[in-house]
């Protein structure tokens, strides 16, 4: 088991369940988790975290709710993505941040300190999600330097704390 510390796990209110699915719907183009669904908060050593069930679907960095990426892959959604080419994703799967020059593609709408998620050019699968440094055209330029701090990658102890 992996050594993430979860702490202080309570379940959610509706009204603030529907709060948050809200607000990760209209970032994310897609509905996420329902208003009768057991949404559960925990503190962790990181973040917040969201448990549906007893799946760590979302997390909550700096105020803001955003998915892991196993929430990602479950609810699949259509914003907020950047697809970084195939040399990059070793890179990312070990928890470097994302580079201007391996960015071949991102979500127009983005805005600097937006909270993303990663995804490789091949398989579109999720690989990391992160704050981005950068607004989404300004990424598909290929500047040089950090695009987008990683936060959290499949590999790391949260991902595997789901295993």
């Amino acid at each position: 088991m992996a050594d993430i510390r979860i702490k202080k796990r309570k379940r959610m209110r509706g009204k603030d369940i529907k709060a948050i699915s809200s607000e990760l719907e209209a970032a994310l183009g897609v509905q996420v988790f329902k208003e009768d669904d057991p949404v559960d908060m925990a503190e962790s050593s990181e973040f917040n975290l969201l448990f549906v069930g007893n799946d760590i679907l979302g997390l909550v960095y700096e105020g803001r709710p955003f998915l892991t990426v196993r929430g990602v892959i479950r609810y699949k959604p259509v914003n907020r993505f950047v697809t970084v080419d195939m040399g990059a994703v070793p890179f990312i799967t070990n928890g470097a941040d994302c580079m201007g020059p391996g960015i071949v593609e991102a979500d127009e709408s983005i805005s600097s300190g937006d909270l993303v998620w990663i995804r490789d050019v091949k398989n579109r699968m999720p690989l990391a999600v992160g704050v981005s440094e950068r607004s989404g055209s300004e990424l598909t330029q290929k500047k040089p330097g950090k695009a987008i701090k990683n936060i959290h990658n499949v590999g790391d102890r949260l991902w595997k704390s789901g295993e």
